[in-house]
């Protein structure tokens, strides 16, 4: 037997059997692989058990990352994924009949959609597909001062990315008679009268349960008075309506809320056309009520504003929906709240809505996220409870990675170059797979004698030490000084145990920029120093040529996301 020939196919199967099992290959199992393959072997079976041992030696002496690398070029097809977690599958809704479910995303388009949107308009979503129901798209906005044009479009841009169809769509500022209608309704029926209090009186009696002068008014006060508010008689906090509660309620919600009030500003949507606008709540008691909406899926800092809501549409006969209320979607280190975000942008830590540190759905998308990831992590990871938890970016990078790893193509990036002049090489030509899987294709590398290699891997092997250059040969570095090094290039099959490396002609090079997105936020709730890192270094030339938004592997560096600037890219997993 030729003994280099046995070592390269021990090589392979060495290399396969520690990449299934956590980066230790087995004797046993990788001699029971080589002599399937090679029978004839048995008949030296001593000289087979040495050569063995001493493979699977250096293999077990090499990272994870190492053994990957190197059988991704030995036996690509080898490269197998792992088995995938089965999902879970979302539990029952309390009250759901199949084909009669609705639920509602109700975004407030005062800010950008934020992943907590997302999630939450996914498990809606989700729902509406597990009974074969409905799903309404309504704007909550009541609210003239806080309304921006760009929000509604946020909304349905990331909705729709999310992979999310709603069936109806709608703006609350549509139905403006409507809620004038059912305003007058409650005065009528003295659910509701017109008060006359400061906001800091009203404030004041409903902390300490004590009614205003106004609870008692007759209806045709309460009427005049409403009238007026509507005819433009009173200034914004002159009057405003208020719903008869219960002022001793534990509930501070119940203690006579306002429902409508005056706004002096203009509407995005309606313009100077209404100055009375109804409250959150009394807004998305009566839409929740003429949507048909049978199931309120929301964050549990609504659940005070439940009996609130219920009692009005009591008021009105209309009927109650079931709510299911879940902790809101935290992410470790990472702020979403409007104002703190606000705060980050007029600071300059961040550089706007998208920067890639924050959790806006623009900024996800910077990462590189898509929008399957999000999808299997509220079936996998979401549950429907009350208690706060935080999530890990890691447990949705997991999900994301495996998800564009078979559309990842592989490419060469190198940080901190190191430039090798490579003797007698002369001018080379390498076909070089853009994926194991073999289903990209490939991409054509020319060598001119010179190429960049990490200078990590120069320092670490060192004059004398040898190096494999992937696809291309193994280097033997006669010289190394600050920046440059020499060496000869042996065009060879790889050799057990020799570092397999990344590297990119001189003359193909790139200058190209990688943004690390961390966490803004440090445990203790202080802002991160280090949260954005910046590495440069070359990568080849095809680089270039990739649209924005397209997913790539580094090899020996990671899964990144071509960035919107020339050449840069933002990594897609930390």
């Amino acid at each position: 037997m030729n003994p280099e020939d046995v070592r390269q196919l021990i090589y392979k199967w060495a290399l396969k059997n520690a990449h299934d099992h956590g980066g230790s290959a087995q004797e046993k199992a990788v001699i029971s692989k080589v002599i399937a393959e090679r029978p004839d072997l048995k008949a030296s079976i001593a000289v087979l058990l040495g050569l063995v041992r001493e493979v699977v030696g250096r293999v077990n002496s090499m990272s994870p990352d190492a053994i990957a690398q190197a059988l991704s070029e030995l036996a690509p097809e080898l490269m197998v994924e792992r088995k995938v977690e089965a999902k879970r599958r979302l539990p029952p809704l309390p009250n759901a009949v199949p084909g009669n479910v609705v639920t509602r995303l109700p975004p407030e388009p005062s800010g950008y959609m934020h992943i907590g949107h997302a999630l939450s308009g996914l498990l809606n979503y989700l729902y509406k597909e597990m009974y074969g129901g409905k799903v309404w798209l309504r704007f909550e906005d009541t609210d003239p001062r806080k309304v921006r044009p760009e929000y509604y479009d946020s909304y349905r841009d990331g909705y729709s990315w999310a992979g999310i169809k709603w069936d109806h769509e709608k703006c609350n500022s549509d139905d403006m008679e409507l809620f004038y209608r059912y305003a007058a309704e409650l005065i009528e029926s003295g659910k509701a009268y017109a008060c006359a209090c400061s906001r800091e009186t009203v404030r004041r009696l409903r902390s300490e349960g004590v009614p205003c002068e106004h609870r008692a008014q007759p209806v045709e006060v309460n009427m005049e008075l409403w009238e007026g508010m509507l005819e433009g008689r009173f200034s914004e906090g002159e009057v405003s309506l208020r719903l008869v509660g219960d002022m001793a309620s534990t509930n501070t919600t119940l203690r006579d809320p306002v429902i409508m009030r005056i706004v002096e500003k203009p509407h995005p949507l309606k313009g100077d056309r209404y100055r009375v606008w109804p409250t959150y709540d009394f807004a998305a008691s009566v839409e929740d009520a003429i949507c048909g909406v049978t199931h309120v899926l929301r964050t549990s800092e609504f659940m005070l504003r439940d009996e609130l809501q219920d009692l009005i549409r009591s008021y009105l006969s209309m009927p109650n929906p079931t709510y299911v209320e879940y902790e809101r979607f935290e992410f470790e280190g990472t702020p979403v709240s409007r104002r703190e975000i606000r705060s980050l942008i007029e600071r300059g830590v961040v550089s706007g809505w998208d920067d890639p540190r924050l959790a806006t759905i623009a900024s996800i998308r910077r990462r590189g996220i898509v929008p399957e990831a999000l999808r299997e992590f509220v079936e996998r990871y979401v549950a429907l409870t009350q208690s706060r938890k935080v999530y890990s970016w890691d447990l949705l990078y997991a999900i994301n990675r495996r998800l564009i790893d078979d559309r990842a193509p592989r490419m060469f990036f190198v940080k901190d170059p190191v430039r090798i002049r490579l003797e007698g090489a002369g001018v080379l030509e390498v076909d070089v797979p853009l994926h194991p899987n073999g289903r990209l294709g490939a991409r054509r590398l020319r060598v001119s004698g010179e190429v960049y290699v990490p200078a990590e891997d120069v320092r670490t092997v060192g004059p004398g030490g040898a190096l494999r250059l992937k696809f291309l040969g193994n280097v033997t570095l006669r010289s190394v000084s600050d920046g440059d090094a020499e060496g000869v290039l042996d065009v060879a099959p790889p050799s057990p145990g020799l570092r397999v490396i990344q590297w990119v002609p001189v003359e193909e090079a790139v200058s190209v920029k990688v943004l690390i997105p961390g966490p803004l936020l440090n445990p203790d709730g202080t802002l991160n120093e280090s949260s954005l890192e910046v590495v440069e270094g070359v990568a080849e030339r095809a680089v270039s040529s990739l649209e924005v938004g397209t997913h790539v592997q580094f090899e020996r560096f990671g899964y990144c996301v071509k960035d919107r600037s020339p050449n840069a890219f933002v990594m897609a997993h930390r």
